[in-house]
């Protein structure tokens, strides 16, 4: 197997130039390998982990001592990365590697095990991914709370407990999501069986805040459209944001999209959604199918990877999360020349519903388009229908004798 540097390097551009990276990446490869072939000399030029630790370590030239740029320290890490796979398994791995947190968990055995038997507890109840997370969360912080306090068990924990542990967290959260909280938390105090701690929850009174979320103008959606059927955008970002758009998809559902999902003969498509669980089928109007034909045939790149929409760039995998959705309507609302601050799939989710709602479609039918658990989910779109909020307005009844 190669050991030095220049031919690791060689194998690294050869296997980047295969998967089809831009010549700009594999620019700033090359010469992250020449710094590290520049240090490699001191030994021969043989690469080493113990080499590859120091090279992340460099934070100036060792020939000028001008200091190396946050970004060309991030590219030396990502080279070294790819070096030490090749070292350990022989082979060069160009994988997306997602960045994780270091999670803190109660240390106290009695702790542990309660959060083990919650976790438990919600997988057996085939509580969605997502749901377990923030449940899971809430709990851990509340029993980090009480060691911090140098309890060792929840015995110890009495109602002040609760009050408690929400004020410390308002640092953390604003004060409008401090429902979010309390409705995470709840589940596991009902699971612990501890009604006093129940009953102190109760009092902490955290209200859910409703936001009218502002709607697309007739202009601006028409300029989104536009945007999106001219050209102006590729096929990938134009159905994405049509989807989002029309049928009012959640970003982690378009993230999880699959060939197989779409009917293209009965023009639908058919998933299970990624919040709820709930399966969901909705039909694809003809400019969308479109879209979608036209990037799975010309555009989507070649790989074996069964989702919908994968990056534009290598190596080309799924979309990682909401966020590249996000990212990605922000540039077609730039392109189609609508100035949002805020332009992600709530928006464009709640447009598709108010649109629904203007068009007399009976709220059941909104919930199953948008696919909620609760149908009382629906009715905060009830806030953007102002022509019909008008029609519900009382007149005013003036006193006996008091003039107009």
């Amino acid at each position: 197997m190669d050991t030095t540097v220049r031919e690791i390097g060689e194998r690294v551009v050869a296997a980047l130039e295969a998967a089809g990276y831009a010549t700009l990446t594999i620019d700033q490869y090359r010469n992250s390998i020449r710094w590290l072939d520049l240090l490699a000399r001191q030994q021969g030029g043989v690469y080493s982990l113990a080499l590859g630790a120091e090279f992340t370590l460099m934070t100036a030239s060792p020939q000028t001592g001008k200091p190396f740029s946050p970004s060309l320290r991030a590219d030396f890490a990502r080279l070294v990365g790819v070096f030490d796979s090749y070292v350990l398994t022989g082979q060069v791995d160009l994988s997306i590697k997602r960045r994780s947190r270091v999670r803190v968990v109660p240390q106290f055995q009695e702790f542990a095990a309660l959060l083990n038997a919650w976790s438990d507890e919600m997988g057996q109840r085939g509580l969605a991914v997502a749901t377990r997370s923030a449940y899971g969360r809430a709990a851990c912080d509340y029993l980090l709370y009480l060691e911090a306090g140098e309890m060792t068990s929840l015995r110890e924990a009495g109602g002040a407990s609760v009050p408690g542990f929400l004020e410390s967290l308002r640092g953390r959260w604003a004060e409008t999501a401090m429902w979010s909280v309390v409705s995470n938390f709840r589940p596991f105090l009902n699971f612990t069986q501890r009604s006093d701690l129940l009953n102190a929850l109760k009092m902490a009174g955290a209200k859910r805040h409703h936001g009218i979320v502002p709607l697309l103008g007739s202009d601006e959606e028409r300029a989104v459209i536009q945007a999106c059927t001219c050209g102006k955008t590729s096929a990938r970002d134009a159905a994405i944001t049509l989807l989002a758009l029309v049928t009012g998809l959640r970003a982690c559902d378009l993230v999880a999209l699959r060939l197989q999902d779409i009917d293209w003969r009965g023009m639908t498509v058919g998933i299970v959604q990624q919040k709820t669980g709930n399966p969901l089928t909705i039909p694809l109007p003809p400019v969308i199918a479109g879209k979608l034909a036209e990037y799975v045939l010309g555009e989507r790149p070649d790989v074996a990877n069964e989702h919908v929409f994968l990056r534009a760039v290598a190596p080309h995998t799924e979309l990682a999360s909401h966020a590249s959705i996000y990212q990605l309507t922000k540039r077609v609302f730039k392109t189609a020349e609508v100035d949002r601050t805020r332009v992600g799939t709530r928006l464009l989710r709640h447009n598709a519903a108010s649109k629904l709602l203007r068009a007399g479609t009976p709220l059941p039918t909104i919930s199953a388009v948008l696919g909620h658990s609760n149908p009382d989910s629906t009715n905060v779109y009830l806030s953007t229908d102002t022509e019909h909020m008008r029609a519900c307005i009382l007149p005013l009844a003036l006193p006996q004798g008091a003039k107009r």
